[in-house]
């Protein structure tokens, strides 16, 4: 996607979406990257926004044309927009440009590791998160019987998933576990944001190293023994595991939600393993932020305090299918998939060796290249056996390259920092 920057352009762009001339001053515009499809803004109006008592404008958009926008108007030191949701990453492109949130929320309401991502590295509270997603792990009741004696399900290390696995396959007589490797699955998302930090404690300067090559080679061997070779087809896990085809999944949330609303009493959820540097796992954080150009901050702080209300937290999710940041009592009315998810999330963030992983940040129209490198990386050792030492020397230098281009600094748990991110 071209970012158009001409002063013409954008003013066409805000003629296009009729917020110039016939605008008021104060409507309250909320302007975000998140719940895009047509049935999740409806739903962000009629359930959530409806409430706050003053007309909202719920305004999804894509991130380039987002960001674009939000750019101009902090440029231009004016604009319609009056507060913004969207994702971490997004919010880290204009930090200079948000007013200080805190106060806004009690203590003790949020997270404080979620908070503390809120503040992109400075003394402010410069976005308050909003709501969560994240991958799970999710298995069909008949493979509890073949969990190693002594493991606890909720508290799995990788070296015990492999053991598990091995049983599975030699029960079933064939291998039992799935992962979506297909074109259109979220595998990159497990390399970056559970295999690599659990065992290297970090997703990029880390990536060739001693740790990234005796992990490779593990992994290889679990993949080979207990992971079906069905996988490389597979984008959502809820299919295979409605199927039965496979006994034992990992995935985003949205995408096992079927298969816990179709067959609840035939799966359980537990959290991603725990390596030898922590328990992996990358939470889908999204934050509602007002930048300094809002043409009503007081409006915006109000609407700020009404989102994080356990009420519309509950409605949201609703809305969404993401989870709360703050504590809610789960009302009955919700959907299954919910009841069962909702908890496991919780834990996974709470456990005393969670280690959080931010999504990519920095990369701009990289991001597809950066997650072709780990893809790639996965295709040569794990399926095509190739030497882990050659293969990661060579992906490394791709990374980087990457990097450099971008200038883009490291993200946690990584060392954050200023100029390009180094591959050690």
């Amino acid at each position: 996607m071209t970012i158009r920057t001409t002063a013409a352009a954008v003013a066409a762009g805000l003629l296009g979406l009729g917020l110039t001339g016939t605008a008021g001053a104060q409507d309250i515009l909320f302007w975000s990257t998140q719940a895009t499809p047509v049935e999740e803004s409806q739903a962000m109006r009629e359930s959530v926004l409806a409430g706050f008592g003053k007309p909202v404008t719920y305004s999804a958009q894509e991130p380039g044309p987002f960001m674009t926008r939000i750019q101009a108007e902090l440029k231009a030191g004016s604009g319609a927009i009056t507060l913004i949701g969207g994702l971490h990453g997004e919010f880290a492109s204009v930090p200079d440009g948000l007013v200080d949130l805190a106060g806004i929320v009690p203590d003790g309401a949020i997270n404080k590791a979620y908070l503390d991502l809120g503040k992109l590295g400075t003394a402010e509270q410069k976005y308050l998160p909003w709501m969560q997603a994240t991958y799970v792990m999710v298995a069909n009741k008949q493979a509890l019987q073949y969990l190693p004696q002594g493991a606890d399900i909720n508290a799995l290390t990788y070296d015990q998933l492999a053991v598990w696995g091995k049983a599975m396959a030699e029960a079933a007589g064939s291998p039992k576990i799935g992962f979506p490797a297909g074109p259109k699955g979220l595998m990159h998302r497990f390399l970056q944001g559970y295999l690599y930090p659990s065992y290297t404690g970090s997703p990029v300067v880390k990536f060739k190293s001693p740790e990234a090559e005796a992990m490779w080679t593990s992994f290889r061997d679990f993949w080979t023994a207990s992971v079906t070779p069905a996988s490389t087809g597979y984008a959502f896990m809820q299919e295979p595991l409605l199927t039965g085809e496979v006994w034992v999944a990992w995935d985003h949330v949205a995408r096992l939600k079927d298969a816990l609303n179709q067959k609840p009493d035939e799966f359980v959820v537990f959290p991603v393993p725990a390596g030898p540097a922590g328990r992996g796992h990358m939470p889908v954080l999204t934050g509602i932020g007002i930048p300094k150009t809002s043409n009503a901050p007081e409006d915006a702080r109000a609407l700020v305090a009404h989102m994080e209300k356990p009420e519309n937290q509950i409605a949201t999710m609703k809305a969404t299918g993401f989870f709360p940041v703050v504590e809610v009592k789960l009302p009955d009315d919700v959907p299954t998939s919910i009841k069962m998810l909702q908890p496991v999330v919780a834990a996974q963030s709470a456990a005393k060796d969670s280690l959080p992983v931010l999504l990519p940040m920095g990369l701009g129209d990289a991001g597809g290249r950066y997650n072709k490198v780990f893809s790639d990386t996965f295709q040569r050792i794990v399926l095509s056996g190739q030497d882990v030492r050659e293969v990661l020397d060579q992906q490394a230098q791709a990374l980087q390259a990457i990097l450099d281009e971008k200038g883009a600094p490291c993200w946690a748990p990584d060392p954050v920092g200023q100029g390009p991110c180094k591959v050690q």
